[in-house]
């Protein structure tokens, strides 16, 4: 079982994850991309990279906006999980914007 964050633990993690928003038990972030392919290609790696942590967001597709949702389910809330993927999350999006 993951250990659930504190409030303080949260708010740190954020002010590392820039475009990273608190939304109750989640983290939220919405990123525009230059067109579809690229945001489909961020959910491409993203997609790998949750795969390989066993840990899945929620992810909204509308063209070429992302919105992703991070929370430890099976938790009941936010865990070290969500941050250490909102950071892949970013990184994939830098690399295609």
């Amino acid at each position: 079982m993951a250990e659930l964050l504190s409030d303080d633990a949260v708010s740190q993690a954020l002010a590392d994850l820039p475009g990273w928003d608190r939304d109750g038990d989640s983290i939220v972030r919405t990123a525009e991309l230059p067109g579809f392919p690229a945001a489909i290609s961020v959910v491409d790696e993203v997609a790998a990279a949750a795969e390989a942590a066993n840990h899945h967001p929620d992810i909204d597709i509308r063209y070429n906006t992302l919105t992703f949702r991070l929370s430890t389910h099976s938790e009941g809330g936010l865990t070290a999980k969500d941050p250490d993927l909102a950071g892949r999350i970013s990184a994939a999006i830098d690399r295609h914007s």
